[in-house]
């Protein structure tokens, strides 16, 4: 069988494992030994059992890959080297390792690390966040829906909440904190760096005391580990992996770039990476079976609609044509956060 190496765990590199695993001779090559749903994490934080449905051990659903539970450190035309000496030969590459963040390696210790950061946000009487993108505004939600005492403080650098959607919308989600007396201070940024009395200086003077504190923005692209490969001259000015309409790295036809490390000209969002990852299984099987490039699909951006939850019951949705809040975008999203849909999409049961 032809070799595909997939470097990357999260949620297109996991796909792409999944779906090729009994098309090929497949390996994934993650720094941890689980997949976790992202857009779970929130409530995981408030919640630690829901923890327990978004981690999921590889090898739960990965039956027929080698998990090489290490990171990439060199690619070649041939192979891909790891942290812990091995390397990997492919005729096939899936680069997918999105943003630079840090995990521990197994389950059980990731769990741990849900468990210590409900007991902290419990203790706490007065919680900031930083950000006031999706992330930063689903957080604040969970955090004032499960504890409505809590003094919880959101800073934000930009004029609105939520500024990928129209104003509209960002407004409704603003609303919203307010209603659940979350103080939200706009236009403003604050440097968390070194603060240890938990009083926290914003760039407008304002002073903040906060037990705890989130940082809820952008990470850097995880494309550090190429620069020194020959995929260097495919990274472009902003470090992310230039790419063709089929996703292939821009000079090297067997090597495929999905998710946030492509430099596609949209939101990086984590259901658009699950987009780029349909696109790629389709190509590698029409490649895998010796198919003609002519019969690969291209990757098309398309009319993104948008789903932020607010607590467990509320959420703000911005379609292509129209902007509702409340209810309904909270049955659609905010009472499950399309975990059980995931497991499913993984072959496994909507519960552990």
């Amino acid at each position: 069988m032809r070799r595909v190496v997939v470097v990357g765990g999260g949620v297109a590199g996991s796909i792409v494992a999944q779906s090729l695993q009994f098309c090929a001779d497949v390996v994934l090559i993650d720094q941890k030994e689980y997949f976790e749903i992202a857009w779970g994490t929130s409530r995981a934080m408030v919640m630690p059992s829901f923890a327990e449905r978004i981690v999921i051990n590889h090898s739960d659903y990965l039956r027929n890959v080698k998990i090489v539970a290490s990171t990439a450190v060199d690619v070649t035309d041939t192979q891909v080297s790891t942290a812990d000496g091995q390397s990997l030969p492919y005729d096939y590459l899936v680069i997918a390792t999105g943003h630079k963040d840090f995990f521990p390696k197994t389950r059980e210790e990731r769990l741990g690390q849900y468990e210590a950061e409900y007991e902290k946000i419990k203790s706490a009487n007065s919680i900031l966040i930083v950000g006031g993108g999706p992330t930063g505004v689903e957080l604040a939600g969970e955090i004032v829906y499960d504890f409505p005492e809590k003094k919880v403080t959101m800073v934000h650098s930009g004029a609105r909440l939520l500024e990928f959607v129209d104003s509209k919308a960002s407004q409704k989600a603003l609303d919203w904190l307010i209603s659940k007396n979350v103080e939200v201070l706009l236009g403003q940024s604050v440097n968390v760096d070194g603060v240890s009395d938990g009083h926290f200086q914003t760039s407008k003077g304002e002073t903040i005391k906060a037990d705890r504190h989130y940082v809820c923005t952008g990470k850097p692209v995880g494309s550090s580990w190429l620069t020194e490969t020959v995929l260097k001259d495919s990274l472009g000015i902003h470090g992310r992996l230039m790419v063709d309409e089929h996703l292939r790295v821009r000079g090297h036809k067997n090597v495929f770039g999905i998710g946030d490390i492509t430099d596609v000209k949209e939101r990086k969002h984590r259901y658009i990476a699950q987009k780029h990852a349909q696109v790629a299984v389709k190509n590698l099987k029409v490649l895998l079976v010796g198919g003609k490039e002519s019969k690969m699909a291209k990757y098309k951006n398309f009319l993104e609609a948008t789903l932020v939850s607010l607590g467990r019951k509320e959420g703000v949705a911005q379609f292509p044509f129209v902007t509702i809040s409340g209810c309904i975008p909270g049955k659609i999203k905010s009472e499950d956060l399309f975990v059980s849909k995931t497991r499913k999409q993984l072959g496994l049961k909507p519960d552990c």
